[in-house]
């Protein structure tokens, strides 16, 4: 069994920086492509999530256009973890984020998520 729990959501001014960590037990994440999600913050489903970020087994990875530049996705295969650093955090940034397995493509049903943490950004 897969789990994945997310770390180092807070509450920041606009400008900040935050590095946020899913860390994997279970299973290799190595061999995992691994999605990060946002959410609205006043739920913790998981539904109505949009992808901003992956990175695919091939060592490829994908960003959300709103975030491209600003977010960098990563892992540390030694640590069984991959990290989203966010710089110049926007308010719009707000939100609860989750990660997954599948990439983009990760799917309740089929994929390992996370429970979430909250990212919350002040003007």
């Amino acid at each position: 069994q897969v789990q994945l729990v997310e770390s180092g959501g807070k509450l920041v001014q606009a400008g900040d920086s935050l590095r946020l960590s899913c860390a994997a037990s279970g299973a290799n994440l190595g061999g995992y492509s691994i999605g990060w999600f946002r959410g609205p913050p006043e739920k913790e489903d998981r539904e109505g999530v949009d992808c901003i970020s992956s990175t695919y087994g091939d060592g490829s990875t994908y960003y959300d256009p709103s975030v491209k530049g600003r977010f960098s996705i990563s892992r540390d295969n030694a640590k069984n973890t991959v990290y989203l650093q966010m710089n110049n955090l926007q308010p719009e940034d707000t939100g609860r984020y989750y990660c997954a397995t599948g990439g983009c493509q990760a799917t309740l049903a089929m994929d390992y998520w996370g429970r979430g943490t909250l990212v919350t950004v002040t003007s």
